[in-house]
């Protein structure tokens, strides 16, 4: 099912892809913070990876970290679609995972997404 947004935004001519440029960055920052912070660090491997680099990487495959045998074996790279569905349910895209956490709500989502990718293209969260 297409997020509303992106569906309206498709029947309006408009790409999908300033939907979600119309993401809030810093709201994001503040949601990973306060919802993501107490397993994961930008920088450190806590409970779960770091994240500041997790845009366009190979998903289970950081060499420092002990990844759930399930997430070891996957396949895909995290793109910002594949990072908004496994935040969405991580279970539904890597069953046998280990993370029991998950972003109910589509802005939520959106907008820590936007964050992890700021991250990765060096756009700033102010």
């Amino acid at each position: 099912m297409l997020h509303a947004g992106v569906g309206l935004s498709l029947l309006a001519g408009v790409p999908p892809t300033a939907v979600a440029q119309s993401a809030d960055i810093l709201r994001g920052r503040q949601l990973f913070e306060s919802r993501c912070g107490g397993c994961h660090s930008l920088d450190q491997n806590r409970v779960g990876p770091a994240l500041g680099t997790v845009v366009g990487r190979p998903a289970g495959k950081q060499a420092d970290f002990a990844y759930s045998p399930a997430l070891s074996r996957a396949t895909h790279v995290w793109t910002p679609e594949k990072l908004a569905a496994w935040l969405a349910d991580p279970e539904a895209l890597v069953p046998g995972q280990a993370m029991g956490y998950r972003l109910d709500d589509a802005g939520d989502r959106r907008d820590v997404v936007a964050f992890l990718r700021s991250l990765a293209t060096g756009q700033p969260a102010h």
